[in-house]
């Protein structure tokens, strides 16, 4: 948990040194003006237009002034003075896809589950905690990294838990297992039709094995709301933890509008530091959203009304992601859109009448494919200036034709080039030969004129590993995938910062170390422009700065 530090939990480097300052030699301008704080002796990557590097930054009031070499020390003064000690410092990551959720009591974190036998462990001791009868859900699983090499099942959750009904939903989202109490509750029997656009997975025999693909909701409608006390909480923590990762702001993807108050009150209660962040609202309930947005306008520098969030297809931890060819090894398979492709055409134009801004859900070619071609006929057909419409995801490389499609219409792209690392077994399983090398590809919409940012989707939230996947295209088994797809240290800094500031209509005040953008700056361990990509992932963030004040100190 990352709390305010005071004056006297500051390390040894910040050293008070504004009178010694003041007395340096006669400056030409006159005695030195009066700042709130100035950092020094470091690597200062200010990620501007120029991608310039510099020694010194200079900040007050929560902005930056200046940024330069030593010589800013002769014309400003302030009464701290950081000494980087050679340390790399770079703006704040903006986490441009990201999902952060407060959570219930009934709820169990399985990031960190190595094994089926240590999840039927935590939900054996939920259950004990809970009670008999009494719901048990999860997230985070992945089979890729349990050591029996397989998903947890219906009748492992049975074992663990034969009193409560229990539904896990894999990382990523996109598919959950339930145990038989939680099967039967919700009435999903071997007769049960696949719901449309997901999968009800059977054993050969025809039994349930409890995973559902993509409309796990027919499971997990009933479980029960948590209390508002309870949500809160766990979200004020979880934002704060952000932080010690570096990210200074977020967009947060796949809220309702109802959600805007509690995290408002968040925001103005809060005891702990929190990043900035703009909510994504679904276009379930227009009425609702133009009512929050007649209330807050914008929002304000920490909280804000971000794009409108749409689904277009699935995705591999299903896998349901749509995509032109059949999946490797599954018949005629193709994963599905989220709705019929007519409803889908007619949901884009709606909202993109009117008026609002879209980060669309594309992670299958087929989807991309259909997503850019529906935005560059409404973009034809009504034009919006500056609309910055955007693809979350772009998972498979679409045809060139596309690419140059989506460059003419400026429909940028949020991707997660951590998914190369961490979901290399689902792509291997599901994708084969030069559709499995391509996955996630930056070199070649960047090279085609598309503006790209980088963003984590909490697989894993860490931004170092987004870095190194970007320009090693390696997977967790140290494979390559298609290195042409690479890009630099440089181009996945700037993509991780600037370019996602840009979504938000935010790159005047943020995403770069320029004067008057807020002072959102993180120090680095390591000199990430300088360091075997092997380490990139040892890489620590020693502190974050949010509007100059020091709210995390590793």
């Amino acid at each position: 948990m990352n709390m305010p530090i005071s004056q006297s939990m500051k390390p040894t480097f910040h050293l008070l040194l504004g009178f010694a300052l003041a007395s340096c030699g006669p400056v030409e301008q006159g005695p030195p003006a009066g700042v709130d704080l100035i950092l020094t002796n470091g690597k200062v990557l200010t990620v501007d237009a120029d991608f310039s590097i510099h020694d010194t930054v200079v900040v007050d009031d929560g902005l930056i002034v200046a940024t330069g070499d030593a010589s800013l020390l002769q014309r400003y003064a302030a009464p701290e003075v950081v000494d980087l000690q050679g340390k790399l410092l770079m703006p704040g990551f903006v986490d441009s896809h990201t999902h952060i959720r407060g959570r219930p009591n009934h709820y169990i974190d399985l990031t960190e589950a190595g094994s089926v036998t240590e999840i039927q462990q935590l939900v054996r001791a939920k259950a004990a905690e809970v009670g008999a009868g009494n719901w048990v859900t999860g997230y985070g699983w992945s089979e890729d990294q349990l050591t029996e090499g397989r998903r947890p099942l219906r009748d492992d959750l049975d074992a663990a838990a034969p009193d409560n009904p229990v539904i896990l939903t894999r990382a990523g989202g996109h598919s959950a297992v339930s145990n038989s109490m939680a099967l039967e509750l919700a009435e999903v029997t071997p007769d049960t039709p696949d719901p449309e656009g997901g999968v009800i997975e059977r054993n050969p025999d025809g039994s349930l094995n409890g995973v559902i693909r993509e409309r796990q909701y027919i499971v997990s409608r009933l479980v029960p709301d948590a209390t508002p006390g309870e949500l809160i909480e766990s979200l004020e923590v979880n934002l704060n933890d952000l932080l010690s990762d570096g990210i200074t702001s977020i967009i947060d993807a796949s809220k309702a509008p109802a959600e805007y108050a509690m995290w408002e009150s968040l925001y103005e209660t809060a005891g702990l530091p929190l990043p900035r962040a703009a909510l994504q609202f679904q276009w379930h309930d227009p009425p609702a959203i133009a009512a929050v947005k007649a209330r807050v306008g914008d929002g304000n520098e920490m909280l804000r009304i971000g794009p409108i969030k749409v689904f277009a297809d699935g995705g591999f931890t299903g896998p349901a992601a749509f995509t032109k060819e059949p999946y490797h090894n599954q018949g005629d398979y193709r994963g599905y859109l989220d709705m019929p492709e007519e409803d889908l055409i007619a949901h884009l134009n709606e909202i993109h009448d009117a008026g609002w801004q879209m980060g669309i859900h594309a992670i299958g070619d087929a989807a991309i494919e259909l997503v850019a071609a529906t935005l560059a006929d409404a973009l034809e057909r009504n034009p919006h200036p500056d609309h910055r419409h955007f693809l979350n995801h772009f998972s498979m490389r679409p045809s060139d034709a596309t690419m140059e499609l989506m460059a003419a219409h400026e429909i940028a792209i949020t991707q997660q080039p951590n998914f190369t690392y961490t979901l290399e077994g689902r792509y291997v399983e599901n994708l084969d030969g030069w559709r499995l090398q391509h996955n996630n590809p930056l070199r070649s919409p960047m090279d085609a004129g598309v503006t790209v940012a980088i963003s984590s989707d909490i697989l894993p939230i860490g931004p170092m590993v987004g870095l190194y996947a970007a320009i090693t295209r390696k997977g967790m088994t140290g494979a390559v995938y298609a290195a042409e797809e690479a890009i630099t240290m440089e181009e996945a800094i700037r993509a991780y910062t600037a370019t996602g500031a840009w979504l938000l209509f935010e790159e005047d005040v943020k995403g770069s170390l320029e004067p008057g953008k807020y002072a959102d700056m993180i120090v680095l361990s390591d000199d990430l422009l300088n360091i075997d990509p092997e380490r990139i992932m040892d890489v620590e963030v020693e502190q974050t700065w949010l509007a100059g004040e020091l709210v995390y100190q590793r």
